[in-house]
């Protein structure tokens, strides 16, 4: 890796560290994540990515804002409803898909990529609010190889897409299954991107996510796709 760490907090929550320091939180859920490891509570970061809405990749995005020094990148309608909410305007970084920014003070660009999936949170009443398109991205920094962080989603071809444009050597695919892409449909990804390792996410927080790391690495042998599966409790950290 070039010394980029992965550090997996549970469930959708990422913590990249470039090899300058900085770090990149990607979809807060620290203080109410069953799985989120004590002392990532109060994590502090450079820059919050947000792949979409749902309260287990934003709810903890209003308090980790308070402990980051740089932007929150996200879509633009996340962007309106997050400064609604309090987040200052000059912070937000409302993108779109296909759209890429450099985070300043950092070695790391963002790409926003496809994500089939929804995006929403819920107002005092119980209300859905639209937020927007669900998306992914892929993290290029300085002198280490793409990453490319799919967020909730099921398997989809424009994958190779992506594989082509942005070629990321490592990719982190949700595995649980009823909510997002499963161990099968994960293997399918992979070859898709061509990637030689994956970090499963997005798996085992609840009962209703079955799919684990091992289903993943026999879905992969039985498909005759080569990509080492990383995986481990929350809190390891990928180097």
């Amino acid at each position: 890796m070039n010394g980029l760490k992965i550090t997996w907090l549970g469930h959708s929550t990422l913590l990249l560290t470039t090899p300058t320091g900085r770090r990149l939180l990607v979809d807060p859920w620290l203080a109410g994540n069953p799985s989120c490891p004590a002392e990532y509570a109060t994590v502090e970061s450079d820059a919050i990515l947000v792949t979409h809405g749902h309260f287990d990749h934003v709810g903890s995005l209003f308090d980790a804002a308070t402990r980051c020094t740089g932007p929150v990148v996200c879509n633009y309608e996340t962007s309106v409803w997050a400064g609604r909410k309090g987040i200052a305007s000059e912070r937000l970084v409302g993108m779109n898909k296909g759209g890429s920014f450099r985070i300043p003070g950092t070695d790391a660009t963002v790409t926003m990529t496809d994500a089939h999936h929804s995006s929403s949170a819920q107002d005092e009443a119980g209300n859905i609010i639209y937020l927007g398109e669900p998306a992914g991205f892929v993290v290029t920094v300085d002198g280490c190889p793409p990453v490319y962080i799919a967020g909730d989603t099921c398997v989809f071809g424009d994958m190779a897409l992506i594989a082509e444009l942005y070629e990321p050597a490592v990719a982190v695919l949700p595995i649980g299954d009823l909510f997002t892409m499963s161990p099968r449909e994960a293997a399918v990804a992979c070859r898709l991107l061509k990637v030689q390792a994956v970090i499963p996410y997005h798996y085992g927080t609840f009962p209703l996510l079955t799919g684990t790391p091992a289903d993943l690495e026999n879905e992969l042998s039985t498909r005759g796709v080569v990509a080492a599966v990383w995986s481990g409790q929350p809190g390891v950290t990928f180097s």
